[in-house]
């Protein structure tokens, strides 16, 4: 039997259900906590280890996508590869902005850091242009370009790092590079680097990723 102290350790690492299911991780620093976005296929699990690695102290916030393609979870619908169905980014960028604040409200969270892989740093692009004031900044994995006319916004220098890979199948280099203009444009003070990989993580990905979010 488990005391009550132990419970409560138990049951903060769960899968929990506000408005998405998620898991939610405590920190022991104040930092700004880590907002995990899974790709498609992944769910709340998938980024927890790479959260850890990232910021060992910082409280995770990892929720699943509420999208289905053919079973696997993602965060917004697409209608072909690299094709999506904006009104469906749209809404579930307003979705997930709203589930953002009401996670901080339920754990007392500060507005979070996103860290988004593929589908999962698309909607933290998403997010950054529509719903800024839920994010204290994004570190973003492969993305590409969401939204063929991005609303206006004012990132007010928020800090945002996109990492793509030369020979990514999925993402060419000039979509990757278009993002960053976009961002910028919109005031962030973006880092774009360029690793030469494909679309997988690796290494050199988690280590580029760690300093720029611990610097």
């Amino acid at each position: 039997m488990l005391d009550p102290w132990e419970w409560g350790d138990y049951l903060a690492g769960m899968t929990h259900e506000l408005s998405f299911t998620h898991r939610f991780e405590p920190g022991i620093s104040t930092a700004a906590p880590l907002l995990l976005l899974h790709g498609t296929g992944g769910d709340e699990n998938d980024l927890l280890s790479l959260g850890k690695t990232l910021a060992p102290d910082r409280s995770l916030l990892s929720p699943r996508g509420r999208v289905l393609e053919n079973g696997m979870p993602r965060f917004f619908r697409r209608l072909a590869e690299g094709i999506f169905d904006e009104q469906d980014v749209i809404k579930r960028a307003h979705e997930l902005a709203d589930f953002i604040v009401e996670a901080g409200e339920n754990y007392k969270l500060s507005k979070p850091v996103a860290v988004g892989f593929s589908n999962g740093a698309n909607i933290a692009a998403a997010l950054l242009l529509m719903r800024p004031e839920v994010l204290s900044g994004a570190i973003l994995l492969r993305a590409m370009v969401h939204l063929a006319k991005p609303p206006q916004a004012d990132l007010e220098e928020k800090p945002v790092l996109i990492i793509s890979g030369t020979s990514d199948p999925i993402i060419p280099a000039s979509n990757a590079a278009l993002l960053a203009a976009m961002l910028r444009k919109a005031h962030a003070n973006v880092q774009h680097e360029t690793l030469p990989t494909g679309h997988s993580l690796t290494q050199n990905d988690v280590t580029l990723a760690s300093k720029w979010l611990n610097r």
